[in-house]
């Protein structure tokens, strides 16, 4: 059964959550999980959160839907706001809230 999921509620709801919650993140998977090679899931960040360093999971992409964002790798930066649509590097990789933000990441794990 197909679900329609309002983003712009989602977002806010979890950023609400995020500047509540003690390490200033949130996120609730809203498509596929832990057993299907599709899954995305809505992050919300405080600003001056992030995630730390870590390896990619597969090919995936990070939409910003609030706020303002860096993503960076060892060796590049990018910024991205509302409605910008970043690739993720295959390399180690962070990402950083600017402002209150909140992203959607979609990953296609690797087999």
């Amino acid at each position: 059964m197909n679900t329609t999921v309002s983003l712009t509620e989602l977002a806010s709801q979890e950023l609400a959550s995020a500047l509540a919650s003690n390490n200033g993140r949130s996120a609730v998977t809203v498509c596929g999980g832990r057993d299907a090679q599709l899954r995305q899931t809505v992050m919300a960040m405080r600003a001056g959160e992030g995630l730390s360093e870590h390896s990619s999971p597969g090919e995936a992409t990070l939409q910003v839907l609030v706020g303002h964002i860096a993503l960076r790798s060892a060796d590049e930066s990018w910024e991205g706001k509302p409605g910008d649509l970043l690739p993720i590097p295959a390399e180690i990789h962070a990402v950083d809230a600017l402002e209150d933000s909140v992203i959607l990441l979609t990953v296609i794990k690797a087999q």
